[in-house]
């Protein structure tokens, strides 16, 4: 018997619709991480990218457990020396709450080319409208674990 390798021609892709309302952040990243590599399905192959399309909505409505809104922050550099500008998360949450998700899915993927490749599958939207109705999506269900 011979291992099945998928090839490019072979993945069907599909749209999910995650709406990020009162979910944990970390959380609502590895269950998009998963379904962007495909490792939900039955021919997921590491070396290919098999995974689904995923739109994100009501990214402003996240939760951040803790005190992370306060004491994490995001980094950015500008390659100049000094270039260093750190941003708490709670202000980036109130004017981009967009780039919360996509630096903490962005971190679950592989970093290399198939990651920026998977990486470019994921729509990301502050409030509850997304313009990708034609593809009709459907609605992913996050399983909450009460705390």
């Amino acid at each position: 018997m011979r291992t099945y390798q998928p090839k490019p021609s072979d993945v069907t892709r599909q749209w999910h619709v995650i709406d990020a309302s009162d979910i944990v952040l970390g959380r609502l990243a590895s269950q998009s991480a998963i379904l962007l590599r495909g490792k939900h399905k039955p021919y997921y192959a590491p070396h290919l990218d098999t995974g689904d399309f995923v739109i994100v909505v009501n990214a402003a409505k996240i939760v951040l457990t803790g005190n992370k809104a306060a004491q994490s922050r995001v980094h950015r550099h500008s390659g100049f020396p000094g270039g260093l500008t750190s941003t708490p998360y709670a202000d980036v949450l109130a004017t981009r709450p967009e780039r919360i998700i996509e630096k903490a899915i962005k971190g679950m993927l592989p970093h290399n080319t198939l990651g920026r490749q998977m990486l470019s599958k994921l729509k990301v939207y502050a409030g509850p409208t997304h313009p990708h109705l034609a593809q009709s999506p459907v609605p992913y269900e996050l399983r909450q674990v009460s705390q």
